[in-house]
């Protein structure tokens, strides 16, 4: 291939790359403004764990802008959640023209499996979150006073690392159909795989406490074990 040739590729990928980032940035926008309009009901679905954990406490505004800045953060994190299917579909359309045909065909379910497991994840994390604010204030027994972006900074961190921890699966059943691990090898390094997971779970978690650890720790290794099986008896590896 001639210098120039491979100048015309490159900028061949730059163009398609910035196609992929403008189609992602207007399903992200759109997603943003359907989030926007949905805020007040948003944002009573992400304070009832915390009247789950607390009865009867409050979140509260301290500063004239913190609503608008809440609301903004609210409007950012479901506009995401909408905006995903698209996001995602558009990083593996930017990835599968490197792939070969036989690869190709795997889109449709890699896609919704990253999408599935995105909102297993976060769906997860909501369910178990007021436990761990249990935990948490329990640590030292004290009156807690949350205002509303401290505890939406807070939540919304917490469901979106279970959420992209939870996508993990994927990319290793990826690593098995272009053949760079095989069932047998991961079975061989299972070992040290529950030793990543629970560095992985330790680093990654907002809170950083023990309980919450295990509860990504757990799931995430069950999902090692299910997609070792899945390399094993669909790809055959």
């Amino acid at each position: 291939m001639t210098s120039e040739e491979k100048r015309m590729s490159m900028l061949g990928h730059l163009d398609e790359l910035r196609s992929r980032l403008v189609k992602g940035s207007v399903a992200l926008m759109i997603g943003a403004i359907v989030a926007w309009t949905w805020r007040s009901q948003l944002l009573d679905l992400l304070r009832d764990p915390f009247l789950e954990a607390f009865p009867g406490e409050t979140l509260q505004t301290i500063t004239p802008t913190e609503q608008f800045g809440s609301a903004m953060r609210l409007a950012g994190f479901g506009g995401f959640l909408l905006a995903s299917p698209v996001v995602m579909w558009q990083v593996w359309g930017f990835v599968s023209p490197g792939l070969t045909s036989k690869e190709r065909r795997w889109a449709v379910p890699i896609v919704s499996a990253l999408v599935t497991l995105f909102l297993a994840g976060v769906g997860f994390a909501y369910l178990i979150l007021p436990r761990s604010l249990l935990f948490l204030n329990g640590v030292l027994n004290t009156d807690l006073s949350l205002t509303v972006s401290e505890y939406l900074s807070f939540v919304v961190r917490f469901l979106l690392v279970f959420g992209l921890a939870f996508e993990y699966p994927v990319f290793l059943f990826a690593a098995g159909a272009v053949g760079l691990v095989t069932s047998a090898q991961l079975s061989h390094v299972r070992r040290w795989a529950v030793l990543a997971i629970s560095v992985v779970a330790a680093g990654a978690t907002p809170t950083g406490d023990p309980f919450t650890m295990l509860l990504l720790a757990v799931p995430l290794y069950l999902m090692y074990e299910i997609t070792l099986l899945l390399i094993k008896h669909i790809l055959r590896k």
